[in-house]
């Protein structure tokens, strides 16, 4: 290659660098990695091999013979993400078991979900909602095999839950370590929206908000990506192919569109963890009722603590000293301003477990000790 033609090959990626420097630095926050090239700096510019920028980032070099010049074609990222994860999403369905309805003994009369297996030997996250009070309860994987569910777990207050299906070998979908996106981030959608007949169905959106809570014990994800019934339980993807989330509710009004909500993945990994080693959530139990300030039950930024409205008799709140109207600051160094925030903070520990509590107690500022007992 001569050196014109050189530069002319590297001029469009010197461009191409600049463009995509942005997204570079993003994945490098996300995924705390970099790509190295081999590289020469030239009269103050910094020249590398087309071939080792593809085979780093993906995509394809085009060479038009006739101009000969050199373009770049992006990958296209979602696809490979749905790749990755749809394998091991699933349907399930069963039967509403509610002897009250007319439709009780209409064998139509049936709801579905959707699945995501998390092990090979036939475990299978999903919505609590998704399978409470069902009975002969069916998964269906994308290949259309049939297992009839052997064993539930599932957590109300967290609207999660696991399945078993007696299966082996099974493809797996790769749940991420810890909860690490961006609002405005590219998100896949993955499910089985009001017909059973629609397993796998994707929809394609961003992260909307990282910090909501409506209607939830912790934190929830918000998306646009379209979020159906049916779609309760489904996978939340990034385009790494990391499960980011688990589906759970949306907004559904006359003027209200693309409003749906996710459960974190740090939430659905401390649940399952907990399900799996002791069959529910052990959640600690401190015995007060708490009351979050005005800003905060509008959802206004605000510092403010959180007071406390009420102790129950022989809690374990009781027991530190803890009294009606009493101010809470934070735990163990953690302000804590909202419900969600104290709730967030209590994944931490396990009943037995002990946290100081900084409260302004009758004018003064104190730090109590609480030794949190099991929530029943």
């Amino acid at each position: 290659m001569n050196s014109n033609r050189f530069k002319k090959a590297f001029g469009i990626f010197t461009i191409i660098i600049l463009l995509s420097g942005n997204a570079a630095i993003a994945d490098q926050a996300t995924d705390s990695s970099t790509v190295s090239l081999d590289s020469k700096k030239i009269d103050g510019e910094v020249y590398f091999k087309a071939s080792d920028f593809v085979k780093a980032l993906g995509g394809e070099l085009i060479h038009d013979e006739k101009n000969d010049t050199y373009s770049y074609r992006k990958p296209n990222d979602v696809p490979a993400a749905i790749a990755k994860v749809s394998p091991a999403v699933v349907g399930i369905i069963g039967k509403p078991d509610d002897s009250e309805s007319q439709n009780s003994d209409n064998r139509f009369s049936l709801a579905h979900g959707t699945g995501i297996i998390i092990k090979s030997d036939g475990w299978i996250v999903t919505n609590a909602h998704v399978v409470k009070n069902m009975k002969n309860l069916t998964v269906v994987t994308t290949t259309g095999k049939q297992y009839a569910v052997k064993e539930t777990k599932l957590d109300e207050e967290s609207d999660i839950a696991l399945v078993k299906i007696a299966a082996t070998e099974l493809p797996t979908a790769k749940l991420a370590d810890h909860l690490n996106v961006q609002v405005g981030e590219t998100v896949v959608a993955i499910g089985t929206p009001i017909s059973f007949s629609l397993r796998n169905s994707v929809s394609v959106g961003v992260i909307s908000g990282i910090d909501r809570s409506i209607h939830s014990t912790y934190r929830l994800l918000q998306t646009d990506a379209a979020i159906n019934p049916g779609n309760s339980g489904g996978p939340l993807v990034n385009l790494k192919g990391e499960v980011v989330g688990i589906n759970s509710l949306k907004f559904a009004e006359v003027g209200v569109d693309s409003l749906g909500f996710s459960i974190p993945i740090e939430t659905v990994n401390y649940v399952t963890g907990q399900l799996f080693k002791y069959g529910k959530v052990k959640r600690p139990y401190s015995g007060l009722e708490l009351e979050e300030s005005w800003a905060a039950v509008v959802g206004l930024p605000t510092n403010e603590p959180l007071t406390v409205a009420s102790v129950e008799t022989s809690s374990p709140s009781a027991a530190a000293g803890i009294k009606q109207g009493d101010v809470i600051y934070s735990i163990d160094s953690v302000n804590v301003s909202t419900l969600i925030d104290f709730n967030e903070q209590l994944k931490k520990y396990l009943p037995g477990d002990q946290a100081k509590l900084m409260i302004l107690s009758n004018g003064d500022l104190i730090t109590k000790t609480i030794t949190f007992s099991e929530s029943n």
